[in-house]
């Protein structure tokens, strides 16, 4: 196996979407994989564009917006290392259901829905395998949207900021002192809320010394703090 091909793997490893697959189905899936590298504030597709190749991340930060009737856009997702977005392309060709743009420079592979097709027609292990890893995605969306539904806006702000520090701490964050490159608009959009209501809380974070605010980015000094908001 190439060195290239190894990376693929030990890649797509990290990723929930393939975690039923064992080591020689994940190998087939990185056989058909391709590189992709794209700049900072690059639109990799839009809502409405023809679906045809799922991504997963190696390096970088991206988010999937969706435009409203109104002209506003809502953030729906935050990608990092070892996140996939786009995944339904490798099933059907439906049109995106959103916007995906990175934050920063992204290193990414790509897999041509058409060929993940071919190889779950040869493959019909890897099928049932990726249909049992869906399920489990499902089920845990589900029971995410059911606990928000009951959730204030204050711990829906800091849940949303913890799963941005769990993202940052895997990248290599310390304990303390969490960078995360996101503007309040965004943390309010990932939590359901109106910018002012995410905006008030995170004053009164800031003022209890959890977090400090800067343009486009977060402090989080006491990210262990933010679980007793969170209820």
């Amino acid at each position: 196996m190439a060195t290239a091909e190894r990376q693929a793997v030990a890649l797509l490893a990290k990723v929930p979407v393939f975690e039923t697959l064992d080591r020689a189905q994940l190998a087939r899936v990185a056989a058909v994989s391709v590189p992709r590298s794209f700049n900072a504030a690059h639109v990799i597709f839009r809502e409405g564009d023809a679906s045809d190749t799922c991504y997963i991340v190696r390096s970088g930060h991206a988010r999937a917006v969706r435009a409203h009737g109104d002209g506003r856009t809502i953030t729906l997702a935050h990608f990092g290392p070892g996140d996939i977005f786009g995944e339904l392309a490798m099933f059907d060709d439906e049109r995106r259901s959103a916007t995906v743009e990175t934050l920063d420079d992204v290193d990414a592979i790509a897999v041509l829905g058409p060929d993940m097709r071919r190889l779950l027609r040869v493959h019909p292990d890897i099928a049932v395998s990726l249909v049992i890893s869906f399920g489990r995605r499902l089920r845990e969306a589900n029971e995410r949207i059911a606990r928000q539904s009951f959730q204030t806006v204050q711990s829906r702000v800091a849940g949303v900021l913890r799963e941005l520090v769990l993202q940052a701490q895997g990248e290599g964050a310390g304990d303390a002192d969490v960078l995360v490159t996101v503007t309040q608009a965004d943390v309010a959009k990932l939590a359901g809320s109106s910018r002012e209501s995410a905006s008030r809380f995170l004053a009164v974070l800031e003022r209890a010394g959890v977090v400090s605010q800067g343009r486009g980015r977060l402090t989080v000094h006491d990210p262990e703090a933010l679980a007793s908001y969170v209820y």
